[in-house]
């Protein structure tokens, strides 16, 4: 009997063990927006006083989109580079960049880029310009049109 329990009670306490032990959660995305949202609300209001006199996109600082067919590239003045996201994904992105990326307050300047008209590439670029401003306007982010190239 007593060698039965001894081959028993290990069984037992890998089966006791395992049921202890959860599969991890997939990750709750309503949580993550919501956390993402409140990284950008307690960024300053927009403050025009330091930016509305600007004329070249060189100089501004803020987030800068380009609202594109494939999705919407948060443009990187200082180094003249661009990383294209999905529309959708704009909260989580803009919730990444440092406080620092906001000298100006909650204002991100937005572009589009060209296409022609009545083409397939102009309807994503409508679309993505329809999620992007919806998603700006949830999250109290003020649009400013973009300085000029040049």
């Amino acid at each position: 009997m007593t060698r039965k329990l001894r081959g028993v009670l290990p069984l037992a306490a890998m089966c006791v063990l395992a049921a202890c032990s959860s599969a991890p959660k997939p990750p709750d995305v309503a949580a993550q927006e919501a956390s993402a949202a409140a990284r950008i609300q307690s960024i300053p209001d927009p403050q025009p006083e330091k930016y509305g006199k600007l004329r070249d996109y060189k100089e501004w600082r803020n987030p800068y989109l380009i609202i594109q067919a494939k999705g919407v590239s948060v443009f990187d003045v200082s180094n003249n580079e661009q990383h294209l996201i999905r529309a959708e994904d704009l909260t989580r992105e803009l919730a990444l960049l440092p406080a620092s990326a906001w000298p100006y307050g909650r204002v991100v300047a937005v572009t589009e880029s060209a296409s022609k008209p009545g083409s397939d590439e102009a309807a994503n670029v409508r679309k993505n310009r329809g999620i992007v401003l919806g998603t700006l306007e949830s999250l109290h982010v003020l649009v400013s049109a973009a300085p000029s190239k040049g």
